[in-house]
């Protein structure tokens, strides 16, 4: 690793990493950043070599990025892979929020009713046959699921649906989509549905082993508790 006065270079497997001081001027870094490429001696059938740039708390404009890029990219050998920040925007952070909460809902959704929201859906009450609930995250229904239910709607295959009691006319995650059951199913307590990584079908399981497939539910269970 070389270390100089405001970045720290670290060899990998990968290529370069280059962690950039974010308590100095960026006018200094990009300054410093010039010198040390411009002693670096590179041989002339050397391979590309690939750069990770970490800022730190350092957040930067999409203007300093390019001009960060082409600073690196003047020296041929070398490719920036990755630019990576332990700041987001507060526009970033409260969509990220929006999409990762619980959405809590205490209703009925009748038929031809549809409720539709953004990351996990929480629902404290029944979905009868002709009613349609939509979420990009996962569903929890606290009742009978009796009409549609999608999850993952905005591509994510890991969501997973779960009621009370699952009896639904047709369940969907992402793209995939269920068969509806027999039309005198009773429908079966507690269960989840999710997408099996070995068929790319939607199966069925007791809601209590889910976790098995899908431990980052233990987040959304801590979420449901603690809201």
């Amino acid at each position: 690793m070389a270390s100089n006065k405001w970045i720290t270079i670290k060899g990998t497997r990968d290529g370069l990493t280059l962690f950039m001081n974010d308590q100095c001027a960026w006018n200094m870094l990009l300054e410093e950043l010039g010198e040390i490429l411009t002693t670096k001696h590179m041989a002339a059938d050397e391979p590309l070599i690939t750069v990770k740039i970490e800022l730190g708390n350092r957040y930067i404009t999409n203007q300093q990025e390019q001009t960060l890029r082409e600073v690196i990219r003047k020296h041929n050998k070398l490719v920036v892979d990755q630019i990576a920040s332990n700041v987001i925007l507060k526009e970033e952070a409260l969509q990220w929020k929006k999409e990762t909460d619980v959405n809590l809902h205490n209703k009925i959704v009748r038929s031809g009713q549809v409720l539709e929201i953004n990351g996990d859906l929480l629902l404290v009450g029944d979905v009868n046959p002709g009613g349609r609930i939509v979420a990009t995250g996962n569903i929890f229904v606290m009742g009978s699921l009796r009409g549609i239910a999608h999850a993952g709607a905005d591509g994510n295959r890991d969501a997973v649906i779960a009621a009370a009691h699952m009896a639904p006319s047709q369940l969907r995650i992402a793209e995939v989509i269920s068969r509806s059951p027999d039309a005198d199913s009773e429908g079966a307590p507690m269960e989840c549905g999710f997408i099996d990584s070995r068929s790319e079908q939607i199966v069925m399981d007791r809601i209590s082993t889910i976790a098995r497939s899908r431990p980052e539910l233990n987040a959304f269970e801590r979420r449901v508790m603690n809201g």
